[in-house]
């Protein structure tokens, strides 16, 4: 009477493959390797590494320029009471520039921002004492430049030039004389960055003012040759005239701020106290 319910023949649970595959046996189970590194969590890839900017420089450069700007003006301040010792200009400027150099590679700045000084030849022919440059990355060409050159105070420049005579100058700096006669120091630097271009800036760097000969003070611009287009002879007294009427002496580190700041191709032209 009644429906005959047929019963399974085996239990399921009985059944190794069954009861395997359950409990996650050999057949599911993932394999491991000890030696593959833990995936990262997708936290970490929010983190993403800080971008380098254009002007993280600038503080290590503020700190290089006033360590040279303090040792160069220890001896624009000195009176011998003797009166014997007279540093010259050339000394005065390779005070300031190996001051300047040592800072910089003791704060690893060279890599971004470089120095090189110019050869007595080079001084001559571009009227540079040195050019500044910072530098791209990883190519490391230079994208800024600033050729710098160094104006003593009149009576340190003409006590220089009485103490070494031009016969006994080498050969090769007697012919650079004559290749850049027909040009002043200022002319030649002006026309040294003009030929590069707006990103090439002539900064004249004065070890004491007429009117303050104990410190050290600077004119920088992209533009001086718009004077020369103007039929303006561009000497000390021209450059000078820059602070009559500026209100403001630009930092350094705020000089370097402007530039790298400023926008491809404007003009820039600035008054900067270094001491």
């Amino acid at each position: 009477m009644g429906q005959t319910i047929s019963k399974p023949t085996s239990n399921p649970f009985h059944n190794s493959k069954f009861f395997s595959s359950l409990r996650g046996g050999p057949s599911s189970q993932p394999s491991f390797d000890q030696n593959t590194p833990p995936r990262p969590s997708i936290f970490s890839t929010l983190r993403r590494p800080p971008v380098a900017k254009l002007s993280d420089f600038i503080p290590l450069f503020g700190d290089c320029i006033s360590a040279a700007s303090s040792r160069t003006q220890e001896y624009l301040l000195f009176k011998d009471p003797e009166n014997k010792f007279h540093p010259s200009p050339e000394v005065l400027t390779q005070i300031f520039l190996m001051t300047y150099i040592s800072q910089s590679v003791c704060l690893k700045l060279t890599d971004t921002f470089n120095c090189t000084a110019m050869t007595p030849e080079q001084r001559i022919l571009l009227g540079a004492d040195w050019v500044w440059a910072v530098l791209e990355k990883p190519t490391k060409n230079p994208r800024i430049q600033i050729a710098v050159q160094v104006l003593h105070l009149p009576e340190r420049e003409d006590a220089e030039e009485n103490a070494n005579p031009p016969e006994t100058c080498s050969e090769s700096v007697q012919i650079a004389q004559k290749e850049s006669s027909n040009k002043t120091m200022y002319e030649r630097l002006v026309d040294f960055c003009a030929s590069i271009g707006k990103d090439c800036y002539a900064l004249f760097l004065f070890f004491g003012k007429k009117n303050d000969k104990e410190n050290i003070y600077g004119v920088l611009s992209n533009n001086f040759e718009a004077a020369i287009g103007k039929c303006n002879v561009i000497d000390r007294p021209f450059i000078e005239n820059f602070f009559k009427g500026s209100r403001y002496l630009h930092t350094p580190s705020g000089m370097m701020q402007a530039i790298v700041t400023k926008r491809e191709g404007d003009p820039l032209t600035l008054m900067i106290k270094f001491s």
